[in-house]
């Protein structure tokens, strides 16, 4: 007998992984009958869908219309549209590309403005992020605004034929996946004496070496994308170890507000539901357990209750622990959640998930995404054997029974194409608004936030971009408005 709930989950991440495309946010109808259709459409609502009419058997609008970014599910003929076309294939690495720069038009709006007053013309740019489609769109959208740009990730975070791509392209990369480890910090230093004047920055590990190596003479400053890049830079600054202005993009609502909550909820549970499939399983055979409840961890726990997961949280700090209560989970300590869980660490700190963890979790994955967030130092990881052959990217972490998802890597990075593009095209706008505040007000060492001016013209360029329509504001007298004294005491004439 077929499985309504597996079935729903199956077609949800083959549009998720045959596109890449965000679910929150986005218009969505579900054609059929059954409890399939309606499986999936609680699913899609659980994760931010705009439900249409017309789905699980509700009437259609007779008015209604199909926009270039409405999904429909016909569960029946097992097909999935994007506008009124099949999700089409996005083919080859240039392919991928293509299909990612065409959802990009935020960062192309942001691109194109810097491009039309010479930014950053001449500027060396270099890009050290997760090489994958997004990544490569901004690389080529910053060199069509004039800057000489060059990309580096780390093995573990390159997406091979994206970075042949991007060669191809005339864009220099220090991006090598099959890289052996005794080699990883020659090939960073070669790309940081490559000489530039902003450095795009992913975890801070190339702001670090650089100062470790003093190669940040020259430096207008760096960006930063992350919450776990931010915290080590911040301490540097605290010292007087900090020799560069940085700015934290990552502090902006634009990146942190949809990248951290949508686009890593997303993404991180549909891979590791992804990777539970091919083992037989899904988030729903045990309980889950997410460990941290800052924007990641609100987005992992949301997206594993939609797809029907049982949700516990664990948290050291008491207001965020207080938040996942009232959000409806169980808060307790991790160590005895975990028993038997399906844990996700979302901290972004090393040695979240314990050794004494490993000995009590059935499953292991990483949503926060620094070296070393699952404590694997006392531990062999052997294949997952399932009816006699290993199943990719799970590993049992021996002498333990836990399985560990992809070596404790950041799961939607290492076992998925990351983040979807709309979150990216946020996030990476967000950056290109930050470097122009790098470029034009060159602030003191430091790390900077970027300025309230700037998060609200992005927002403002991406609501345009995406169509969405703004209230216009209650009018208000100019005199009222600019008097602060209470209306609620303001003195009454005598007879009055």
């Amino acid at each position: 007998m077929t499985d309504p709930i597996m079935t729903a989950e199956r077609l949800l991440r083959r549009f998720a992984r045959d596109t890449n495309l965000l679910i929150a946010g986005r218009p969505m109808r579900v054609l059929g009958e059954g409890p399939t259709p309606r499986v999936l459409t609680a699913m899609l609502r659980g994760m931010g869908a705009r439900i249409l009419p017309g789905s699980d058997g509700a009437p259609t609008d007779a008015g209604w219309d199909v926009s270039d970014d409405t999904v429909t599910f016909d569960v029946g003929a097992d097909e999935i549209l994007l506008g009124a076309e099949p999700v089409p294939d996005r083919g080859d690495a240039s392919g991928r590309l293509e299909f990612a720069g065409a959802h990009m038009r935020v960062t192309a709006a942001l691109a194109q403005e810097l491009k039309d007053r010479g930014t950053v013309a001449g500027l060396r740019v270099g890009i050290a992020m997760t090489l994958e489609p997004k990544t490569a769109n901004l690389a080529l959208m910053l060199a069509e605004a004039g800057a000489q740009v060059a990309v580096y990730a780390h093995p573990d975070e390159t997406d091979p034929d994206v970075a042949s791509a991007l060669r191809a392209r005339w864009i220099p990369c220090d991006a090598d996946a099959t890289l052996a480890a005794e080699h990883e910090r020659d090939v960073a230093l070669g790309f940081l004496r490559r000489g530039f004047d902003v450095l795009v920055d992913d975890g801070s590990h190339l702001t670090r070496l650089a100062h470790e190596e003093g190669l940040t003479a020259g430096w207008i400053g760096a960006t930063e994308e992350t919450t776990s890049g931010l915290a080590p830079l911040r301490a540097m600054a605290a010292e007087g170890a900090l020799r560069t202005p940085v700015i934290a993009v990552n502090d902006a609502v634009t990146k942190t507000g949809f990248d951290n909550r949508y686009g890593t909820g997303q993404s991180c549970v549909l891979a590791i539901a992804d990777l539970l499939d091919d083992a037989g399983l899904t988030v729903r055979s045990q309980p889950a357990l997410v460990i941290g409840y800052g924007p990641v961890g609100i987005g992992v726990a949301a997206h594993l209750r939609a797809l029907g997961a049982a949700v516990s949280v664990a948290e050291v700090d008491p207001v965020r622990a207080m938040l996942a209560e009232h959000d409806g989970f169980e808060v307790g300590d991790a160590l005895t959640l975990a028993a038997g869980a399906l844990v996700v660490s979302c901290t972004g700190v090393p040695r979240t998930v314990t050794q004494e963890m490993l000995e009590v979790a059935a499953i292991v994955a990483v949503a926060g995404g620094v070296p070393g967030e699952v404590d694997l130092s006392a531990v062999t990881l052997e294949p997952l054997v399932v009816e006699g052959r290993p199943v990719p990217a799970l590993d049992v972490a021996r002498p333990t029974t836990a399985t560990i998802l992809d070596r404790g890597g950041c799961i939607n990075v290492t076992a998925a194409e990351g983040n979807p593009i709309e979150i990216m095209d946020l996030s990476f706008a967000t950056q290109l608004a930050a470097i122009a505040e790098l470029v034009l007000t060159r602030p003191g060492i430091g790390v900077h936030a970027v300025s309230d001016a700037a998060v609200a013209h992005v927002g403002a360029v991406a609501a345009q971009a995406r169509g969405i329509v703004l209230s216009t504001p209650a009018t208000t007298d100019a005199d009222d408005a600019a008097d602060w004294r209470s209306p609620r005491y303001r003195r009454h004439e005598a007879g009055s």
